[in-house]
């Protein structure tokens, strides 16, 4: 009987030993990267219905599309908390709306903030702590803000030099990933998560 106490003890041991800590920092990280991406969301829907007015509609275009793809950054990063078996609190997005001009350049600066600060460090610790899922959510999210800051100084330049002709006619959105291209320049397959083209959402 006492052979079999002992045998039980170990077991739980070890199985206690074995149970993984929670990923403390990824879970802080995932809560902020859907509080940004949640708000930069209602932030370029905002900018591009400032843009309409103001008759830069293929930079509206542009925000319409970058809306959509943070809202499934948003949806992605929150998928991979709840799989942590956390819960995002509610959030209140806070931003200024101004001319176009300066809402680019607070995209560009927002932008540039995630694809050298922000996404790096966020997938340096998901690495660290093992945090598959979310690590998987970053790269889509970092691999995409790269592309939008991109084709939020091509439209500030554009804006600037009175040749907003010259910008992309429209753009499409990977629904899995938010991956955004140029309408005019669409790959088969996406090129972040292989969605067949023919499912992405076009602005």
């Amino acid at each position: 009987m006492r052979n079999i106490f002992v045998l039980a003890m170990i077991s739980l041991i070890a199985l206690t030993g074995c149970k993984q800590a929670k990923p403390v920092k990824t879970i802080e990280n995932l809560k902020a990267g859907i509080k940004g991406e949640t708000t930069a969301s209602a932030k370029y829907a905002a900018f591009a219905q400032k843009a309409k007015e103001e008759g830069h509609d293929a930079v509206a275009k542009l925000f319409e599309a970058a809306s959509k793809a943070e809202s499934i950054h948003a949806a992605n990063h929150t998928k991979a908390l709840e799989a942590l078996g956390e819960k995002m609190e509610a959030i209140k997005p806070e931003f200024e709306v101004k001319s176009t001009a300066e809402n680019l350049q607070a995209a560009i600066e927002g932008e540039s903030y995630e694809t050298t600060t922000m996404y790096p460090q966020f997938l340096k610790d998901a690495q660290a702590e093992k945090a598959e899922k979310a690590e998987k959510s970053f790269t889509w999210a970092f691999d995409t803000e790269k592309k939008h800051l991109e084709f939020y100084k091509s439209a500030l330049n554009a804006l600037n030099a009175k040749t907003e002709a010259q910008l992309p006619a429209g753009y499409a959105v990977c629904p899995v990933c938010g991956n955004t291209y140029d309408a005019a320049k669409v790959d088969e397959k996406c090129a972040f998560c292989m969605t067949p083209k023919e499912k992405f959402l076009k602005f």
